[in-house]
């Protein structure tokens, strides 16, 4: 399906990672998941090249006598250890390939005896960490044993099953879910008494185990390897390393984190605020278009003011004349005084919508209402006046022609002499000088 393609990429790429370190089974492991969820010409073609290489496992019966032995947990990956110094001493152990010998300390012995004193089930105890630690005491904590009995470093007996101990405490400590159910219950939150039980089965939250599927199949080794950057040589390299990623899909929608560094990241909740981010201006622009709509919501509606002309007419059948510049204009007189401002004015005036003339007493809402008129006749007169001085203009400019040549200047005196009405009315008003 298309939806698993990033899925198989990223299975493909772990197993890039395993052939490219000579570890054959993992390779091939992730390789046909890789090709389960999502085929690919190249995942293919992967699988056809792991497929002739050579097992490494069968060559190493023939190279025992160079000091070298191949741990079960990094298959293809071979080891040499060094010979008996002071302070060690050489052992055969149960976990040895061939019953070889492997060198350890007697600190290495001293802290294998302490984990696996320990119940399998007691992570706290097994980690060395106060219940109440935080994660970073966890990493530090597994970091500290993981390097302490890693079988590669580690040759004394019971080395191998202290290490998967340790791996194990750190898988559940680590993820919080499986945490709170092991505070809660004491025991082993993936096994099916356990209340990880109700998941899904198949997939898992967890980064490093759960009930199946993907995460499921990491084992002790691979786990080591994310923690430290993964790449087949943790030693060599100290903590460094590039990221390792792993994913899960489940109840909690998809998961990544990252391994190799001290921050995982679960993008459900960073893509909620990422979108929020982005949603911000568009809510506070309709935050402030709720606002400045809030005043008409409630206010009271404005009151239109009555219709009028400048040319009687049985509509518009009362005269009056502003007061300011003397407009005379004229309004439908019941519409007028049965305006609820305007007329309850002239009702206290004692004034029946007869104008008073331009000095007579207006009230407040009347004055408003004859500068609407003031301003809606000089506006008009003022457009007459310019075209008709635009018209003067084109006439005198076609008379003289572009040279002059030919020109009744007599005629250019008489268009200049004539009179714009419009204007005229202007200069009469006061709105423009003589």
């Amino acid at each position: 399906m298309e939806s698993n393609k990033d899925e198989a990429s990223k299975c493909l790429a772990i197993a890039r990672k395993h052939f490219d370190a000579g570890n054959i089974p993992s390779a091939r492991k992730f390789c046909q998941k890789s090709i389960s969820l999502f085929e690919t010409a190249e995942a293919s073609s992967l699988l056809a090249s792991i497929n002739v290489a050579p097992e490494a496992g069968s060559s190493a019966s023939t190279s025992t006598s160079t000091a070298t032995e191949e741990h079960p947990s990094a298959p293809g990956a071979k080891h040499r250890h060094p010979q008996s110094s002071n302070g060690a001493r050489s052992n055969g152990t149960a976990g040895g390939i061939g019953g070889e010998k492997r060198e350890y300390t007697a600190e290495q012995h001293a802290v294998v005896k302490r984990v696996r004193s320990c119940k399998v089930t007691e992570y706290y105890e097994i980690l060395a960490v106060k219940k109440e630690c935080d994660e970073a005491d966890i990493k530090k904590a597994y970091r500290k044993l993981a390097l302490a009995l890693h079988p590669d470093k580690n040759g004394a007996p019971g080395a191998d099953e202290a290490f998967k101990l340790v791996s194990k405490a750190f898988q559940v400590l680590s993820d919080p879910q499986k945490r709170t159910i092991y505070d809660r219950n004491g025991d082993d939150p993936e096994s099916r008494f356990s209340g990880m039980s109700s998941r899904s089965p198949g997939f898992s939250t967890s980064p490093f185990g759960g009930s199946g599927g993907f995460d499921g199949e990491i084992s002790p080794e691979e786990l080591f390897n994310m923690f430290f950057g993964g790449g087949g040589n943790a030693f060599g390299t100290g903590f460094g390393g590039g990221p390792v990623f792993t994913a899960s899909f489940g109840p909690g929608g998809f998961r990544t984190t990252r391994m190799g560094g001290q921050t995982h990241r679960q993008p459900g909740a960073a893509d909620q605020r990422s979108l929020l981010i982005q949603l911000m201006p568009l809510l506070i622009l309709l935050a402030f278009s709720l606002l400045s709509a809030l005043p008409s919501m409630f206010g009271t509606a404005p009151i239109p003011d009555p219709r009028f002309s400048f040319q009687p007419s049985a509509r518009y059948n009362l005269a009056r004349q502003t007061g300011e510049i003397g407009v005379k204009y004229h309004v439908n007189k019941a519409e007028f005084l049965g305006h609820p401002v305007l007329g309850a004015e002239l009702a206290r005036e004692g004034n029946s919508g007869q104008s008073s003339g331009k000095t007579g007493q207006r009230g407040p809402g009347v004055t408003k209402f004859e500068k609407t008129v003031d301003r809606a006749y000089t506006q008009d007169l003022y457009v007459q006046c310019q075209r008709g001085m635009d018209r003067k203009e084109r006439a005198k400019e076609q008379e003289i022609g572009l040279f002059g040549i030919g020109t009744d200047w007599e005629k250019v005196r008489t268009i200049e002499k004539e009179v714009i009405e419009s204007c005229e009315e202007l200069k009469r008003l006061g709105v423009l000088s003589r």
